[in-house]
Order: C-alpha cells, then sequence, then structure tokens
C-alpha cells in the first residue's frame, strides 16, 4: 500500500495563473502546468535565497522531497521558457498557511517574505 501523501504549506497562491509568450493566442500553444507547491518551492529557493533544509521545513517536507519538487519546478519553467510554451499554475497536494490571512499586514510580509541565506531579501545587498 502507498505511503499516503503530505500536504506542502505554501504561503499564498499566485496572483496570476497563466503565464504564456506575448502575441499568440492561449489555444495555440502546448501548456506546462507547474503546481502550487513548485511555485514555493521556486520562491523559497530562488526569490528568498533560502537553502534547500529551510525550504523544506517551511513546507513541511523533507529535504529531499524538497530537491524533487523544485527540480521538477525548473525543468518545466526552462521548458516553457526555452520552447515558448504556456506556464500554467494550479494543482498539487497543498494547505495555505492560513496565518497569513491579511496580505497587507506586517505578520503577513513576514511569514511570506524571510531574509535568506545571508539575513536580507534576495536583491538587496547582495
Amino acid at each position: 500500500m502507498p505511503r499516503p501523501e503530505k500536504f506542502r504549506r505554501i504561503c499564498q497562491k499566485p496572483a496570476a495563473n497563466y503565464y504564456k509568450p506575448r502575441g499568440i493566442p492561449l489555444s495555440a500553444l502546448e501548456l506546462v502546468t507547474l503546481t502550487f507547491d513548485e511555485l514555493e518551492a521556486v520562491r523559497l529557493a530562488d526569490m528568498e535565497g533560502l537553502y534547500q533544509e529551510q525550504a523544506a521545513e517551511e513546507m513541511h517536507v523533507s529535504r529531499q522531497t524538497f530537491g524533487r519538487i523544485i527540480e521538477s519546478a525548473h525543468k518545466k519553467i526552462a521548458d516553457a521558457l526555452v520552447n515558448g510554451k504556456a506556464l500554467s499554475i494550479e494543482g498539487g497536494n497543498i494547505k495555505i498557511d492560513d496565518s497569513n490571512t491579511d496580505r497587507n499586514s506586517s505578520e503577513f510580509t513576514r511569514n511570506c517574505f524571510r531574509t535568506g541565506r545571508h539575513g536580507h531579501r534576495r536583491g538587496q545587498g547582495e
């Protein structure tokens, strides 16, 4: 019997669910689907600059599982960008961190946008 899949914690759903090459109708494009947990992994590792172990703790998964999630996300994003495909963001076995209900509060900013490897937000002082 397979092991039940655990929910992966994400901070929030994205503001947009589709990205596509400009000037081409969505119906004419091949679609690559990125799950919400894959997007969260990209946010934590690439935007926030967290190491895989720290990011895995944020998502409530093992470091090995995080590694598989981020590898899958990077391949899908590269496929969409390099091959001119549309990128859809949907699905996944997720739980939204409900401690972040007020998107305008400083608590939300602290919980969703942590400091990275060097103690500051990515892009600030690096």
